[in-house]
């Protein structure tokens, strides 16, 4: 500290700044960080915890001092990666340049802000809820009154529940304060100032629109692929229409697998841009867009067919399984994701009413094991690069880049062996006028396997194989020739 010493929620704040000047008093969850360490603390404990979420509900029965305390107690946001408000730092040094006092007092647990000042060394002391007092709102406004007088205080905060802190306040200072709050703020006998002004609504509606991750989208292609190789045009209707659910699906599980990795996130040199962990989204906004999008697309798959709606709904499972449990276990995290890639392919069947071939079967788990595979080697890889030795939350270690290597060339080139034997097969004779163009595609899939592969292994590809392939032109060229060359195969 630079200061002083950190208190606990039972001491007593200092009342006498040296400078004379009113001390400055500084909220933490939306105002100092970018986030609200709360949710996050809820997030963690459902990462950590999945089998005990009922847990959470019991505890707040017990009102929101006693969650706090209970939730504190197991598990708290570490404030080493918090994302910090840099025009709030800047007023905090500020007042810490003139001699003032400046107190970090919030509503979150005392161990949660004492951790955060302590880590900063910003603050003359830290104040937080207790089991006996949630430091919110007018048992804030009552607390700052009692120790500072009012008038006595400049408070800086962030929500219409400040008001009864700024009310008492010498001066209330707003962080991204919208229209309505500010209007509001400026109605008190205190002297108002904004700093922070809230981000555009276009710029919000394009971090929005990034925390949704649309390039993933393009894995949702995948549920076409059983009516193009049933060669079944009247089926792409429907196939259009499970390709709108999956999207859904797929941006609101990827909102809920960015919010469970906050902490990881922080720590990856690009990650940390991500919408949620640089807290340009709050996570409490991103978990009702996840869950109006999911819904949507529940409904919708139920229209469409309830067979394919069982189908999402195991997709649905086994995301939320892989994000909680399953990304964490050796070599179960990339059959998992095999199986989600392939699960998109039956979707597509159901969707259109099809009967799912077993080679295309066969091939799409083969492929995507392999894939799977790639993408976890380039995450080691990039580990390597960084001088690091083992993942963060994965169960691998660089040294296990061989086996994972291994895993990947074996299941790709066991893809291309089911599609040699597809080939030789007699029902090929019904479905293509020249079958013997499809032998050419075997090379070209073995030559790009094996180059995805190395580029990989070279720490030179982004984490997903799928999403570098549609930005290489070299892909881009063997995927054109070989779609060629099945409708050449087709109509030739």
């Amino acid at each position: 500290m630079n200061k002083g010493t950190l208190l606990s929620s039972d001491a007593q704040i200092a009342t006498q700044p040296a400078s004379g000047q009113p001390p400055l008093i500084v909220d933490l969850d939306g105002t100092l960080a970018r986030t609200d360490t709360l949710h996050e603390a809820m997030l963690g404990f459902a990462a950590e915890h999945p089998m005990r979420l009922f847990d959470l509900v019991r505890w707040l029965k017990q009102g929101k001092a006693q969650f706090k305390d209970r939730l504190a107690s197991e598990v708290m946001t570490q404030p080493d990666t918090l994302p910090l408000n840099k025009d709030v730092l800047a007023l905090i040094q500020t007042a810490k340049n003139e001699g003032r006092e400046v107190h970090l007092v919030s509503a979150s647990d005392h161990r949660q802000v004492e951790a955060v000042a302590d880590h900063l060394g910003l603050f003359d002391s830290a104040m937080g809820s207790d089991r006996l007092r949630n430091l919110s709102g007018q048992a804030k406004a009552d607390f700052l009154v009692e120790t500072f007088g009012a008038g006595g205080f400049d408070y800086v905060g962030d929500n219409s529940v400040d008001m009864a802190v700024w009310a008492k306040a010498r001066r209330a200072i707003t962080v991204g304060a919208d229209g309505k709050l500010r209007s509001a703020v400026e109605g008190l006998e205190a002297e108002a100032i904004h700093i922070s002004p809230p981000m555009p609504k276009a710029e919000r509606a394009r971090v929005h629109l990034k925390a949704l991750r649309p390039h993933q989208w393009l894995k949702n292609l995948l549920v076409f692929v059983p009516a193009l190789a049933g060669h079944e045009l009247g089926a792409f209707g429907p196939s259009l229409l499970a390709f709108f659910v999956f999207c859904l699906t797929a941006s609101s599980i990827y909102l809920i697998n960015d919010m469970l990795d906050l902490d990881v996130d922080r720590r990856h040199p690009r990650k940390c841009k991500r919408p949620f962990a640089a807290g340009t989204i709050p996570v409490a906004e991103g978990a009702l867009v996840a869950i109006g999008l999911l819904s949507v697309a529940a409904i919708t798959a139920l229209i469409l067919d309830p067979l394919f709606f069982l189908v999402m709904l195991g997709y649905v499972v086994l995301t939320t399984l892989y994000s909680l449990v399953l990304k964490r276990r050796l070599m179960v995290d990339i059959w998992a994701l095999a199986a989600l890639y392939t699960l998109r392919i039956v979707a597509g069947a159901v969707a259109a009413g099809l009967l799912l071939s077993g080679w295309l079967l066969a091939f799409s788990m083969f492929l995507f094991l392999s894939l799977a595979a790639v993408k976890r080697q380039s995450e080691l890889a990039d580990l390597k690069k960084r001088g690091l030795v083992e993942t963060d939350g994965r169960a691998y270690h660089v040294d296990d880049l061989p086996v994972v290597l291994g895993a990947a060339l074996a299941s790709g080139y066991c893809s291309v062996l089911v599609l040699a034997l597809y080939i030789s097969n007699a029902q090929v004779m019904g479905l293509y006028e020249t079958p013997g163009l499809l032998w050419l595609v075997c090379p070209l899939l073995l030559y790009w396997i094996s180059r995805a592969i190395m580029i990989s292994w070279r720490g030179k590809m982004d984490d997903d194989p799928i999403l570098f392939a549609v930005k290489d032109r070299v892909s881009l060229i063997i995927f054109a020739s070989s779609a060629l060359l099945f409708v050449l195969g087709a109509v030739v």
